[in-house]
């Protein structure tokens, strides 16, 4: 009898779509740690690393797949149906593996951006501008359209990171907005969730809370934010699974324009404009890009660095190529 009901739950747990072996589920978790440490960092986006490792679309239909229909199961108790209706077994492999880039490597991100920011943003940069090329080619299509959805999508990036201001409020409808926004960005296979906090106002805050995780004040902020990743998760998916089906060389050109438009953000050489205190602590208000003052070993190595960030992103491309 308990044989029965254990084959039972365990055809419910093999019903739906994922991995059919422990070896695929610590492949798709790695694949989700190479997520998770994209999402961190402010300009790569998760989405991309999705798209260029071969996931992309199973992510929007597995994110699909927690529904009404699956809400219902799980409310009336039947534990077996509501299984076999998400695809569990690639919700739960993709999101342990970003789960633990996050967690780990918030406090390493936080460090490198307050005393190495050149040298960071550089290897961002690389990142960036080799996500461009990778998400650029996956266009089949350049017509005009495309075209001018590149151009709009450069614009609109171009406007939002230059007009949003750093300083932004910490109450926590804004930090649930923030969550609700970030995570929309995290699925976009061009726009950085961490990119968006950052434009935000809401990058330092939210990694901050990351280090010290059981203190009471940064868990309410942390359930908060993670309130509103998850509204914007289940219903953003769903809206941009419907371009990407229907209209996906113009979606893509879009995701790509964006991804172009944000470079200036990414710049690694900047002077600030103007900036203010805040409870102790200086925050940058404006900045500007200027050129590397000379060419001296900071110069050399921010290059190398932007360079290995373009050979990390053609190698996971070249990866996943050679595994489909």
């Amino acid at each position: 009898m308990k044989k029965k009901i254990t084959d039972q739950w365990k055809e419910a747990f093999f019903a739906s779509p994922g991995p059919a072996s422990f070896k695929e589920a610590v492949f798709l978790s790695l694949k989700g740690l190479c997520m998770g440490s994209a999402d961190i960092i402010p300009g790569v986006s998760g989405g991309t690393i999705a798209l260029i490792t071969g996931i992309y679309e199973k992510l929007l239909q597995a994110i699909k797949s927690v529904n009404l229909k699956a809400a219902r199961h799980l409310l009336t108790l039947d534990i077996k149906s509501f299984i076999s209706e998400v695809h569990l077994r690639f919700l739960l492999s993709l999101f342990l593996g970003i789960s633990v880039a996050i967690v780990s490597l918030a406090r390493i991100m936080n460090y490198l951006l307050h005393h190495y920011p050149v040298y960071t943003w550089s290897l961002f940069f690389g990142l960036i501008a080799a996500s461009i090329l990778v998400v650029g080619q996956k266009i089949r299509n350049w017509r005009i359209g495309a075209c001018l959805l590149l151009a709009a999508g450069a614009l609109t990036a171009y406007l939002v990171v230059n007009t949003i201001p750093v300083s932004t409020p910490e109450t926590m409808v804004f930090i649930f907005t923030s969550g609700f926004i970030a995570i929309c960005a995290m699925i976009l296979p061009g726009l950085s969730g961490a990119f968006i906090l950052l434009i935000l106002g809401k990058y330092e805050f939210i990694t901050g809370t990351l280090k010290n995780p059981f203190v009471l004040e940064n868990m309410m902020v942390i359930v908060v934010f993670c309130a509103g990743c998850a509204a914007g998760l289940l219903s953003f998916s769903r809206l941009l699974n419907y371009f990407i089906q229907k209209y996906y060389d113009l979606s893509l050109a879009f995701l790509t324009g964006l991804m172009a438009g944000s470079m200036t953000k990414i710049w690694p050489w900047k002077e600030t404009v103007s900036s203010k205190m805040i409870r102790g602590k200086v925050h940058i208000l404006s900045e500007r890009n200027i050129l590397p003052a000379s060419f001296d070993a900071e110069l050399y190595t921010a290059l190398c660095l932007a360079g290995l960030g373009l050979a990390i992103v053609f190698t996971l491309e070249k990866l996943s190529k050679h595994r489909a």
